[in-house]
């Protein structure tokens, strides 16, 4: 008899049975196992509970109740979704980054656990009761939130270049309730000039300047492969086999540091000697390289004098 947790119209297997959802579950980790995805079993769960509306620890201790047909037409489409490669976190609209729930858009890139690095190094070096911080490409407003939320005596600023990436971030602030963030339309530091001191223009310079920019040559083949190959090209390729945007906000940041402020970039596995030889011909100091969780230099900072 089905089991009386579950409405009726539950979804059929392929010989009439009634599936259930560890069934179901079993069933779709394979499928996306077989497709490539680096975590299928992951996978499944989160589009599981996005599809249902049902929690981990629902699935994990009714599994072998039967699933609802529309539940299972739904999974079923999010699941063929994804092993055509759509990236969970576009088809939730939602991942994670520092414990805070961000809404994702596929005209940003996704959070990536890596990019806390970047957090960690901006936090570390945050040494003053109060100070302000621009991240440069904030797109989710991943970095600029994660700090806020550590330092709410801070003024953060975040820009992008895409108005839709600045609504999203916007909108992350607002359904956080993080007060001490703001997000601009900028090309970089194209919205700052050097007079006027008002919190969100020019003139205004930062004990911090974060940035995760484009840092993937044109020509790097994992382009081709994974999440990377629906995420804006914008944001993930740069001139200079990687190197053109890191390079300019190197040389640009300067000027809107204010005197012992640290300049912080994410950079590609390979980059961290060519990102600190850069830090070091500008003039920075104490430059250095800080690895990620897997063991890669992914983030170089330095200050100035």
């Amino acid at each position: 008899a089905a089991d009386s947790r579950v409405p009726s119209g539950t979804a059929l297997g392929a010989a009439g049975r009634l599936m259930t959802f560890d069934a179901l579950l079993k069933s779709a980790a394979q499928r996306l196992q077989l497709a490539g995805s680096p975590s299928p079993r992951v996978d499944a769960e989160v589009l599981m509970e996005f599809a249902t509306g049902r929690s981990r620890t629902w699935l994990y201790t009714w599994g072998d109740s039967e699933c609802p047909t529309w539940e299972h037409a739904r999974f079923d489409a999010l699941i063929a979704a994804r092993a055509q490669g759509q990236p969970v976190a576009y088809l939730t609209g939602e991942r994670e980054f520092w414990g805070l729930p961000l809404a994702t858009s596929s005209t940003t890139l996704i959070p990536r656990p890596d990019t806390e690095t970047l957090v960690e190094a901006a936090l570390a070096r945050a040494g003053t009761p109060t100070g302000r911080l621009l991240d440069l490409g904030t797109g989710t407003g991943a970095i600029a939130l994660a700090f806020a939320s550590e330092k709410p005596d801070w003024q953060v600023v975040g820009v992008d270049v895409r108005p839709e990436a600045v609504a999203l971030a916007v909108d992350n602030a607002r359904t956080l309730n993080i007060t001490n963030a703001t997000f601009l339309v900028s090309d970089w530091f194209s919205a700052f000039t050097l007079s006027s001191p008002s919190a969100s223009s020019p003139g205004s310079t930062f004990e911090i300047i974060v940035s995760n920019p484009p840092y993937i040559a044109a020509d790097d083949p994992h382009l081709g492969q994974g999440d990377v190959r629906f995420e804006p090209r914008s944001a993930l390729v740069a001139e200079a086999d990687g190197m053109a945007d890191l390079l300019h906000l190197i040389t640009t940041a300067q000027a809107f540091l204010s005197p012992g402020g640290w300049l912080a970039l994410e950079h590609g596995y390979q980059q961290a000697p060519s990102v600190r030889q850069a830090l070091k011909l500008a003039g920075y100091q104490s430059v250095e390289s800080v690895q990620d969780i897997g063991g890669h230099e992914r983030v170089t900072l330095g200050h100035l004098e």
